[in-house]
């Protein structure tokens, strides 16, 4: 029997997301799911969000990061960054899951 282990969320990232909240308005949560497609079969997709019934929330300091039940088992033990490098500055997701991703980092297969 696995055992699923709910994604991690880094100090870095819930700072961002503290700072991306604070000057906008509406939803104020970031979603993290797994959705099909992509150019290795899954893709991320990373949106700020209103908290569902069946939302996994990990929440810092007043910050709430959201994982819908269906992508949750993608993202088993994984671990939600923020990065700002040459490519840009974005969300990442480090998922020991995946057996291979593509350049951009947004899109993986299983």
């Amino acid at each position: 029997m696995s055992l699923t282990l709910p994604p991690r969320v880094t100090d870095r990232a819930f700072a961002r997301l503290a700072e991306i909240t604070a000057e906008v308005e509406g939803p104020h949560a970031l979603r993290v799911a797994v959705e099909g497609g992509g150019c290795s079969g899954f893709q991320y997709d990373i949106k700020l969000d209103e908290a569902s019934e069946d939302d996994l929330v990990l929440e810092k300091d007043g910050s709430r990061v959201l994982v819908d039940s269906v992508s949750l088992p993608f993202l088993s033990d994984a671990v939600i960054d923020y990065t700002d490098d040459l490519i840009g500055a974005r969300f990442v997701v480090e998922n020991p899951n995946a057996t291979s991703s593509c350049g951009c980092g947004t899109s993986f297969s299983m």
